[in-house]
């Protein structure tokens, strides 16, 4: 079974970085590309990032080009979103996600961990 674990999200201000970090165990690590995803108060979970199995191609919401950075660490099992810049409009529980193929829909992605709840206060 496959388990996705987030951690790093937290309280910030405005113009602040946090990384998110996601842990994956129970699988081939680096036969997967890896997403994530956020979900405000309200809306709809919506795509912010995703990483190429191999780490060679990434791709970004346009709330986040620029400001946002996905990475991937094969010998850790693990992979990172650093945000900087962060905006109040950045509040939302963050996902991450794995699956066969490197898109961003949530349709592609089979396995899910729980989420971190990031908060930016302006």
């Amino acid at each position: 079974q496959v388990q996705l674990v987030e951690s790093g999200g937290g309280l910030v201000q405005a113009g602040g970085s946090l990384r998110l970090s996601c842990a994956v165990s129970g699988r081939t690590f680096s036969n997967y590309a890896m997403g994530w995803f956020r979900q405000a108060p309200g809306k709809e979970r919506e795509f912010v990032a995703a990483i190429a199995w191999n780490g060679r191609a990434t791709m970004y919401a346009d709330s986040g080009k620029g400001r946002f950075t996905i990475s991937s660490d094969n010998a850790k099992n693990t992979v990172y979103l650093q945000m900087n810049s962060l905006k109040p409009e950045d509040t939302a529980v963050y996902f991450c996600a794995g699956g066969r193929y490197y898109s961003d829909s949530e349709r592609s992605y089979d396995y899910w961990g729980q989420g971190t709840q990031v908060t930016v206060s302006s």
